[in-house]
C-alpha cells in the first residue's frame, strides 16, 4: 500500500503560479511512475503529467509549456510547477502512482488538492 499526500493547492489569480507536491510513503516510491491527473467540476479526470522512475516526463498537450513536474528520489516527492494558471485550471489535483512494472502493485490516488483560479 502506498499512501500519496498531496499539498499546495489554494486560490490564485489568473496569470499566476502554484506549486503542487505529492509525499509518497513508502519505502519504495522511487519505482513508482508517479501521475498528476485534475477533475474540474462536471468534467472527467484527465491527466496531466506523468514522471518516471528514471525521471523521463510526459504531459498533456493543453499544459505543455506551461506546467512542469519533477521529482526528488531522496525526499520521496514529486512536484508540479503550474505557472500561467487560467480559470480553466481550476479543479481538483490528484497525485497518482503506479508500480513500474506490469501488473506491479497500483494504482494508488491521493485525496487530492484544490486548485481554484480566478479570473
Amino acid at each position: 500500500q502506498v499512501e500519496l499526500v498531496e499539498s499546495g493547492g489554494g486560490l490564485v489569480q489568473s496569470g499566476g503560479s502554484l506549486k503542487l507536491s505529492c509525499a509518497g510513503y513508502t519505502s519504495i516510491f522511487s519505482v513508482y511512475v508517479i501521475a498528476w491527473y485534475r477533475q474540474a467540476p462536471g468534467k472527467q479526470r484527465e491527466l496531466v503529467a506523468t514522471v518516471t522512475p528514471g525521471i523521463s516526463t510526459n504531459y498533456a498537450d493543453s499544459v505543455k509549456g506551461r506546467f512542469t513536474i519533477s521529482r526528488d528520489h531522496a525526499r520521496n516527492t514529486v512536484s508540479l510547477q503550474m505557472n500561467t494558471l487560467k480559470p480553466e485550471h481550476t479543479a481538483v489535483y490528484y497525485c497518482h502512482a503506479q508500480h513500474y512494472s506490469t501488473g506491479g502493485p497500483g494504482p494508488y490516488w491521493g485525496p487530492g488538492t484544490q486548485v481554484t483560479v480566478s479570473s
